[in-house]
């Protein structure tokens, strides 16, 4: 996959906004349902180790559909979707984190999230 403009990369983001939503669902039954399956574990109306491997495979297919889109799922907790782009002729990474209401931040590949900057203010 190419580059994301700005405007695309939001624009995709809003498109991903379901898939997303129901990864945050999806993660937080798999994480109760394991939780129940280990010994001693509580029982969850969720079910068992059917509905886990359910919930696992429907994570791996909304994963998946996260990376077709051209954007790179950096992390499922808390969700990290990073979005390739060129800021100024630098190679960039446009950055949403799970919770932030827009894509408003970047980082450079080599500097990870922790080198997160605020995206300057569009002209």
């Amino acid at each position: 996959m190419g580059l994301f403009t700005l405007e695309e990369a939001r624009a995709e983001l809003d498109r991903l906004r379901p898939v997303l939503e129901e990864i945050i669902e999806v993660r937080a039954d798999m994480v109760e349902l394991s939780a129940a399956l280990v010994p001693g574990g509580e029982p969850t109306r969720l079910g068992g180790l059917p509905e886990r491997k359910a919930a696992e495979a429907r994570l791996n297919e909304l994963m998946t559909v996260v990376q077709e889109s051209g954007a790179e799922l950096k992390g499922v907790a808390p969700l990290l979707v990073d979005f390739p782009a060129d800021l100024n002729g630098v190679p960039v990474l446009l950055c949403w984190l799970e919770g932030e209401a827009e894509l408003g931040w970047y980082h450079r590949p080599d500097l990870g999230v922790a080198g997160r900057r605020r995206l300057p203010p569009v002209d």
